[in-house]
């Protein structure tokens, strides 16, 4: 009997993760939902083929030792879509190194931590699907003004998505960037309510295109930014 395909997904309480697990689930895959400690986000969903794992992603051994013990219960994890991150405002005047560092750590060392023990599993099976979450302030600076923390650590996903993809030459294991414009989420709805919510672009389509890249119509795809800009 065939096993189902299982995705890792962290930030699984968040508006794309959630979106993502729903849309895994959807289409037969195990899920398994990383949280944060203390989160205060519930998901209500009620699936055997879904599960969460607490864990700080801040933590590297505390993150390593979870993914390897999500590779001994399910044998073999097929994709990872890293959701985890956050945003600070901020020109280079008013940036200090400390500010850098928070971002750094809050969108580059939560993907890191997890890609690291994950990347070398997938190389030894010979395959597998890692989606990191860039940005547009991340892939040209010239949209990062006036948020440098974040912009610089965002830069990085770029760059370690390209280190992977060469280090994985030659195999099935696949490394890509999601590139969403602002996501019509409720929280941005609250903070620009003037905004014309019909340009941005939904969790749930998302989710839908990052799937279309675990099928087999995209195995032949290397190196992948996927850019999700709505209509704007």
């Amino acid at each position: 009997m065939k096993q189902e395909p299982t995705v890792l997904i962290s930030g699984a309480s968040g508006n794309m993760g959630q979106a993502m697990v729903s849309k895994f689930l959807q289409e037969g895959f195990r899920v398994t939902g990383l949280v944060p400690p203390n989160d205060k986000v519930k998901i209500n969903i009620s699936d055997p083929a879904f599960t969460i794992s607490t864990v700080d992603l801040g933590d590297e051994s505390a993150t390593a030792a979870a993914i390897q013990e999500l590779i001994s219960t399910n044998t073999s994890i097929d994709a990872a879509i890293l959701t985890v991150g956050g945003f600070a405002m901020g020109d280079i005047a008013a940036t200090t190194g400390e500010e850098i560092s928070r971002q750094y750590q809050l969108n580059f060392l939560t993907a890191y931590h997890v890609v690291r023990p994950l990347f070398s599993h997938m190389m030894a099976n010979g395959k597998g699907k890692i989606f990191l979450v860039g940005s547009k302030p991340g892939m040209d600076m010239k949209n990062g003004k006036g948020m440098t923390a974040y912009a610089l650590a965002k830069s990085q996903i770029f760059r370690l998505a390209e280190l992977l993809n060469e280090e994985a030459r030659g195999t099935d294991v696949v490394t890509a960037v999601i590139v969403p414009s602002t996501i019509d989420t409720p929280q941005n709805r609250a903070a620009m309510p003037d905004a014309n919510f019909t340009q941005w672009v939904s969790p749930a389509a998302i989710a839908d295109a990052v799937y279309f890249y675990c099928t087999d119509q995209a195995a032949s795809i290397r190196e992948p930014v996927i850019k999700l800009f709505g209509r704007s």
